[in-house]
């Protein structure tokens, strides 16, 4: 961004920031909110607890400068400082509570944090930076060379390097950080630890003003719901697969992890433990720093579980009305029907539109086919005087396969699915074992079954033997399930 004076003048009348730091309550508003929100790392502070906070911070200032210095009570202030024309806090209802809760806006950490860099340092570090500077170069130019010959060359470098330094340390040459180094990098550990916290802040105020955008676009949406949702989830997918997205995510992914916390605490542990950085008497927060991101990012992700959750009860009330209208339409229809059942109108008045088209191409027509003439002969075949057994012909086994594939569907009109052992319980099998097979071919053909090879089923029926004496039959097969 550029600073020229049109900008500067825009962000001069509109930046809450700059409206802070120009405002003569400026030191009340960022002492407070430095030692309220910033320096314990609160997320949000109920109504109650912070006017009683700001009160006692008035009394103390009136008893000093004078029972005129700030007129207004607390609560007026938050009210004042909440408002659209300052935004330098912001005032919410949370989930199911009817108090207020106040949150710094990001833009007022943003001033606080520049009021922190005009007190003078003790001493500014600058080899620390330089070699940050430098390793973030090297990182960015491996990471993005595409020649192998080249990226060994650096890894075989590194490992030289690795090597010689373990020589050296066998040796008995152990290079150490001076004092001045450690306080050094400790100081950049601590500014960017800060710098990280008020980074959540500002995520979380962009996935919010994302749902707040979401929330009026439903509010305002007149057209098809499928339109609506597309382009939400549309602006959902760019946020969450954006630079700032996806950082967010590899982030979060990293400190989530169980071993890495440990690790981190034990590095802090030992860093503490250092006589150079114990003279510098650090916040005892620090020993917390990383359950401090913790915090921060889990308002983040709550954020966006309110997104999703503003979605799925759009969805449920588009669904409650359209079922609402169906039944009005319904009512309406049932009303007019009652009307003219005692005297009907005579003629047609009213008709019902095809469900679909008939279409009939022309190659689908079957082509002309001429009958085939019969010739019959006038011969009589007399028959041989033979002794056969027409019995034979009625003991046929017929197997009625539409039969047994209506048991079947009947059965699985009260439940979803079920085997063939309990269909051949509901449904005793009558023509013994062609039947049984019969069913393993209605399960095969028709796509109604599934074969559960792994296990098995027991399958019992009655029948008779060839001299007509009842037995009881069994057979062992995979198991057969039929769905509806």
């Amino acid at each position: 961004m550029g600073l020229d004076y049109t900008t500067l003048d825009l962000l001069r009348q509109r930046h809450p920031a700059w409206r802070m730091l120009s405002s003569p309550h400026a030191p009340l508003v960022a002492s407070f909110l430095h030692r309220v929100f910033i320096v314990p790392n609160e997320r949000m502070i109920a109504q109650a607890e912070l006017a009683e906070k700001l009160e006692d911070e008035l009394f103390a200032l009136r008893e000093r400068l004078g029972g005129e210095a700030f007129p207004k009570t607390a609560m007026d202030y938050l009210n004042d400082w909440a408002g659209n024309d300052k935004g330098w806090l912001r005032k919410f209802y949370r989930q199911r509570s009817d108090e207020p809760y106040f949150d710094l806006t990001p833009a007022s950490e943003k001033g606080i944090a520049w009021l922190g860099t005009l007190t003078e340092r003790s001493f500014v570090g600058t080899e620390s930076r330089l070699l940050t500077l430098f390793e973030l170069l090297k990182q960015m130019d491996t990471g993005s060379q595409t020649d192998p010959e080249t990226r060994i060359a650096e890894l075989q470098q590194r490992r030289d390097e690795i090597d010689a330094e373990i020589a050296a340390v066998r040796d008995g040459e152990i290079p150490l950080l001076d004092d001045t180094g450690l306080k050094e990098r400790f100081q950049q550990f601590i500014a960017t630890s800060r710098e990280l916290l008020s980074d959540f802040r500002e995520v979380e105020h962009n996935f919010r003003a994302l749902d707040r955008e979401v929330r009026e676009r439903i509010a305002l949406w007149e057209g098809n719901k499928g339109d609506l949702l597309e382009e939400i989830m549309g602006e959902r997918d760019a946020i969450a697969s954006s630079d700032q997205g996806r950082s967010f995510r590899a982030f979060w992914d990293f400190l989530m992890s169980s071993s890495r916390q440990e690790a981190f605490s034990e590095l802090l542990e030992r860093v503490l433990a250092l006589p150079a950085v114990a003279e510098l008497e650090p916040d005892a927060r620090t020993r917390r720093a990383h359950y401090d991101w913790l915090e921060a990012g889990e308002h983040t992700q709550r954020t966006v579980a309110r997104l999703s959750q503003q979605l799925r009860r759009f969805l449920d009330d588009q669904a409650w009305l359209e079922n609402r209208r169906i039944m009005d339409i319904l009512r309406g229809i049932e009303t007019k029907a009652l009307g003219v059942r005692e005297t009907p109108p005579s003629g047609d008045f009213g008709g019902i539109d095809e469900i679909a088209a008939e279409i009939e191409l022309p190659m689908e027509r079957p082509l002309f086919t001429p009958p085939l003439r019969p010739h019959i002969s006038d011969r009589v075949i007399e028959a041989d005087a033979v002794d056969l057994d027409t019995a034979v012909l009625f003991s046929q086994v017929v197997v009625d396969k539409a039969e047994l594939s209506g048991h079947i569907r009947r059965s699985l009109q009260s439940v979803a699915q079920i085997s063939l052992g309990e269909l051949c319980e509901q449904w005793p099998l009558q023509q013994g074992l062609a039947e049984l097979v019969t069913y393993l071919e209605l399960a095969s053909e028709t796509g109604m079954g599934t074969i559960d090879e792994k296990a098995e089923e027991l399958i019992v029926w009655d029948g008779t033997d060839p001299e007509g004496r009842e037995q009881t039959r069994q057979v062992r097969l995979p198991k057969v399930i039929f769905v509806r």
